[in-house]
């Protein structure tokens, strides 16, 4: 399939799932190839004989939306961002989580993928923050829409690739090795569950201390969806808690109740505290 034919089924088909086509337009290719895989494997002679069997089978875009995630995912992926977490954002958020005489602070991970980020939060309190609240335990909940890719976040195993830029001591204390693969210990695992959710239809229940929302909502839904779940996510966030998004996004103009974290890239705080 050449790039301008995928370009006009892409232009054509991503706002009928509420997707935004400047979000895939440098990642059009992997959507491109899952496209054409799936249209060699129905047998369809070309894109437009798919774009037609869309048309007539209501069934088919729930497959065709299956293709179009990026997981782009790895462990400390954006150093400045965990070390804002570590150093002043989970610190702030336990206090105060102390203070209300919570058990648990209380993360979302939205569109955790294969379950690095969620993974990295939590081996970064286990290993370097818990000891100075010892009151208080973490808990993360991790939501995506990619069935596989939660599989793989469950099992906690990666190759090395994916943790080449996660600080080397909490490599040596949070991972074992299996074969080939990396596996997190039980002990960064507690407290982590993953769940599937497709955010354009449902939120998780509860309220949130930290939510991290990078590069999903912000990048790839289109603008109207983008303030209306955002706004929803933001009733799940508790006042005076934290949202992270990606380092080139930034929430919607009209979400009204968020200032920057000070000091910090990507980092909004939720007033009410």
């Amino acid at each position: 399939m050449r790039d301008a034919e995928c370009v006009r089924f892409l232009r054509w088909a991503l706002p009928r799932m509420r997707l935004h086509w400047p979000g895939f337009r440098k990642v059009r290719g992997v959507v491109c190839k899952r496209v054409a895989r799936r249209r060699g494997a129905l047998g369809l002679a070309d894109i437009d004989a798919y774009r037609a069997l869309l048309e007539r089978d209501a069934s088919e875009w729930r497959v065709l939306e299956s293709l179009c995630p990026i997981p782009i995912s790895r462990f400390w992926r954006d150093r400045a961002v965990f070390g804002g977490l570590e150093d002043d954002v989970l610190p702030a958020l336990a206090q105060a989580a102390s203070a209300a005489g919570r058990a648990a602070l209380e993360c979302w991970s939205a569109g955790c993928a294969s379950g690095e980020e969620p993974y990295t939060l939590a081996m970064l309190w286990r290993l370097r923050l818990q000891a100075g609240f010892p009151g208080l335990r973490l808990r993360v909940l991790a939501t995506d829409i990619d069935a596989p890719l939660l599989q793989r976040a469950a099992r906690g195993c990666y190759r090395a690739s994916s943790l080449r830029e996660l600080p080397p001591e909490l490599l040596a204390q949070a991972f074992e090795r299996a074969g080939e693969l990396l596996c997190v210990r039980p002990e960064p695992r507690a407290g982590v569950e993953f769940a599937r959710q497709d955010l354009r239809a449902e939120l998780p229940a509860g309220s949130f201390d930290l939510i991290l929302c990078r590069n999903l909502v912000l990048t790839y839904f289109e603008p109207r969806l983008q303030e209306e779940t955002m706004r929803r996510m933001m009733e799940h966030l508790r006042p005076g808690g934290a949202l992270v998004v990606g380092l080139h996004e930034e929430p919607p103009a009209a979400l009204e109740g968020l200032a920057p974290w000070p000091g910090l890239r990507a980092t909004y705080r939720k007033g009410g505290a």
